[in-house]
């Protein structure tokens, strides 16, 4: 049976390696007090950002592959906290970012890989790699089903619809996101949970001149439930997973068939 009360974190981590690694001894620090059961990080959280140029650069993705792989190895710092993020990963000759969860029991389990690619100035990623496969699938967790809108995909708004008609309680959201569309992005977290009668939780990056923080926890209505900010980047929230149950049957859920 899936549990219904879990504490949930979010974060806003810094872009800046070495700031990072600092960090990352807080939030270890924080899950612990805190007792979360779930950690959700930001998206490809354990490299500098590379999508600022559209000229992609063999040893650099394989640098951060690398990063990402030597960081995975630190996840159960976490535990028993259940991890989500997303990471760098080269299959079958093609470039991904691939979504996972990975669990102290089961360890790592690849899930969604990200289909929504933006190509502009400072986010070169379908420049970098390649968009995974069309299917948006919800993942079965101890939590219930979890549904991936990686970023961009947030806005993609028939996902949000068909996750919540598929029973999920739980949107993440790892993001790389500026700082001036900040407002965008918690208005688009507000209407995906909405839509789909689901939490909504985000983590983003963070820097003094690009990505703009602002981690969240939005109710199945949504209500703002918990934010990060630079005082506070990390922030977790004790959720009830069957407020998102019932939330499905109630407008405006039931008259978007």
């Amino acid at each position: 049976m899936a549990k219904e009360k879990i504490k949930v974190t979010v974060c806003e981590m810094p872009d800046s390696p070495a700031l990072f690694e600092r960090d990352w001894e807080r939030l270890v620090a924080h899950v612990r007090a805190n007792g979360s059961d779930l950690v959700l990080l930001n998206e490809l959280p354990f490299a500098e950002w590379f999508g600022v140029t559209p000229h992609y650069d063999p040893a650099t993705w394989q640098a951060v592959e690398a990063a990402h792989a030597r960081w995975l190895e630190k996840l159960p710092e976490l535990a028993p906290a259940t991890v989500i993020s997303t990471r760098p990963l080269t299959r079958d000759g093609k470039r991904l970012n691939q979504g996972f969860i990975w669990t102290p029991q089961g360890g790592l389990q690849d899930t969604h890989q990200k289909y929504y690619l933006p190509d502009e100035e400072g986010v070169w990623e379908a420049s970098w790699y390649q968009p995974g496969d069309r299917v948006f699938k919800p993942v079965e967790t101890e939590f219930g089903k979890i549904g991936f809108l990686i970023c961009s995909e947030l806005w993609a708004m028939g996902w949000a619809q068909a996750y919540g008609k598929a029973g999920v309680r739980l949107l993440v959201t790892p993001r790389a996101t500026g700082i001036s569309s900040v407002p965008k992005w918690v208005i688009g977290g507000q209407a995906s949970a909405i839509v789909a009668g689901a939490f909504s939780l985000s983590s983003n990056r963070v820097s003094s001149a690009a990505f703009g923080g602002t981690g969240w926890v939005i109710g199945p209505d949504g209500e703002i439930l918990g934010q990060t900010s630079a005082k506070e980047p990390f922030v977790t929230v004790e959720i009830d997973l069957t407020e998102a149950d019932r939330a499905k049957a109630t407008y405006p859920r039931y008259v978007l068939d």
